[in-house]
């Protein structure tokens, strides 16, 4: 009987060639595998990484001109470990410290170009306000924009959408005693609201909004919301939500890697069904109108698009078609609800911090206004103090630190540096507002930064919390009573 041979024993040898054990040889190639598709990977992932080094090299060459120096960038993240997302304002501003007012930031793969201080922001904006006058990326609201509507636009389409735009709200009285009426018929239904509290402790900040949306509504829809209206606080629950994410840590890591991340779950999926709400809620209202419009007698912002879009229905190249309408109205509506009713919730609490100056609003309001009559828009002029507080409110409060993202529609020389078409610029409204050379105690709140000697108001070039040059964020700016503008500074 041949001897059975244990495998557990030393191997042995046929014919002068060692047999290894089957589960030693087993593992020998498992092993061998493995290695060889990590191996696989890791060129593989090498690879990739080159290939992305290269495109980026590529996409620059390809751009050409000169772009402002700036921390060097790492492929596909860009400048992300130098930035911190709760604090991107701050982060820049740090930045510019080193690389002076004008620089470039990488967000993720994209190059941005940063100006920081009055200076700076005035040569674009103003200056050269032609080629700095197109609409850069905001990732969050370009999931549903996708650059439609008089906000998010760009060419003929945004020229054709703000002239339209301008000339309708001034026709429903925006910028003229019109919209007087309006806000103190809304600021009675708000008084009476607080006095339905009783004295107890609140969160005003939907009283506030209903109050500042419903002015806007008055236009665009034609008609008010009752306060209570359920689909209203869900609209403005929504709009609260979609807005407040932007201003988040995971906010500005999707503007960085907004193409990666919209296909991944997490919050911004969140605003995107909130914006997607937004979107349905002003298509339910247009349909509305469709059904019961008269040509002749427009009752609204939306009568009258849809009238421009009969009258324009043979022409081509219109931009007024239904998309453009809902996407306008949705601007319009937003744009004229959270930034004005942020503004009076911050102001609010500023005067809480600081009762003497609540004081002296409250005295100048008594001797100018009264207790038996609403402010009207030509008491401004009687009342410096008021108005200066209202400035400061809206300098210190510095709602859009970042400014909404520009992009240059030519190669453009600026200063020493050459902008290729298209390159995106971020206009720090906020280095502005808090600009040393024109307010004194910029990082304090200071009413006296808008008062002369004698007392009286005065104006300041760095006053621009909404922007400056051809397109100021839409409708916010004439909303803001007492400050509102004339109509011949509406620029959209």
């Amino acid at each position: 009987m041949a001897q059975l041979y244990n495998w557990h024993q030393t191997p042995p040898f046929l014919g002068g060639i060692k047999v290894n054990h089957p589960s030693q040889h087993h593992l020998t190639v498992s092993l061998s595998a493995t290695m060889l598709a990590s191996g696989l990977l890791l060129v593989a992932l090498l690879a990739c990484l080159t290939i992305i080094v290269l495109m980026s090299v590529w996409k620059q060459r390809k751009l050409g001109g000169k772009l402002p120096p700036g921390p060097t960038p790492l492929p596909f993240i860009g400048n992300y470990l130098q930035l911190n997302t709760e604090q991107m304002y701050n982060s820049l501003m740090k930045i510019s410290e080193r690389y002076g007012p004008v620089f470039t930031i990488h967000l993720g793969p994209r190059p941005v170009v940063v100006l920081c201080g009055h200076e700076a922001v005035k040569e674009a904006l103003v200056d050269q306000a032609e080629e700095f006058s197109g609409r850069g990326e905001q990732a969050t609201f370009d999931w549903l924009f996708k650059g439609y509507g008089v906000a998010f636009s760009n060419g003929e389409r945004a020229k054709q959408l703000r002239r339209f735009s301008i000339t309708t709200l001034r026709d429903f009285g925006v910028g003229k005693r019109g919209i007087e009426e309006r806000i103190q018929e809304e600021a009675g239904f708000l008084i009476e609201a607080l006095r339905g509290t009783r004295g107890a402790f609140i969160d005003p900040t939907f009283f506030l909004s209903r109050t500042v949306s419903n002015v806007i509504s008055s236009i665009v829809f034609g008609d008010r919301f009752d306060y209570e209206d359920k689909e209203f606080l869900s609209l403005l629950r929504m709009m609260l939500g979609s807005f407040q994410f932007t201003a988040t840590s995971m906010g500005q890591l999707y503007e960085m890697f907004y193409s990666v991340m919209k296909h991944l779950p997490g919050p911004q999926q969140q605003a995107f069904k909130e914006l997607q709400g937004l979107e349905d809620f002003i298509t339910k209202k247009v349909e509305q109108n469709q059904r019961t419009l008269d040509p002749n007698s427009p009752r609204d912002f939306i009568d009258s698009f849809l009238i421009r879009m009969q009258e324009e229905q043979n022409n081509p190249n219109t931009e007024f078609y239904l998309k453009n309408l809902v996407l306008t109205t949705l601007n319009l509506f937003f744009a004229g609800t959270e930034t004005v009713s942020t503004t009076l919730r911050y102001g609010f609490l500023l005067l809480m911090k600081h009762p003497d100056v609540e004081a002296k609003v409250h005295e100048e309001i008594d001797r100018v206004i009264g207790k038996n009559r609403q402010p009207k828009f030509e008491d401004r002029a009687k009342m410096p103090y008021t108005e200066a507080v209202i400035h400061e409110i809206q300098r210190f409060g510095d709602m859009i630190p970042m400014g909404v993202a520009r992009r240059v529609i030519k190669d453009t020389k600026f200063r020493e540096f050459l902008l290729p078409k298209g390159t995106e610029v971020f206009p720090m409204l906020g280095s502005v507002l808090r600009d040393a050379k024109f307010f004194s105690n910029p990082q304090d709140f200071h009413p006296q930064h808008f008062l002369d000697e004698k007392g009286q108001f005065k104006k300041s070039d760095a006053f621009v919390p909404f922007s400056i040059g051809k397109r100021p964020l839409s409708a916010a700016k004439p909303l803001l009573p007492p400050t509102g503008p004339p109509s011949s500074q509406l620029p959209l």
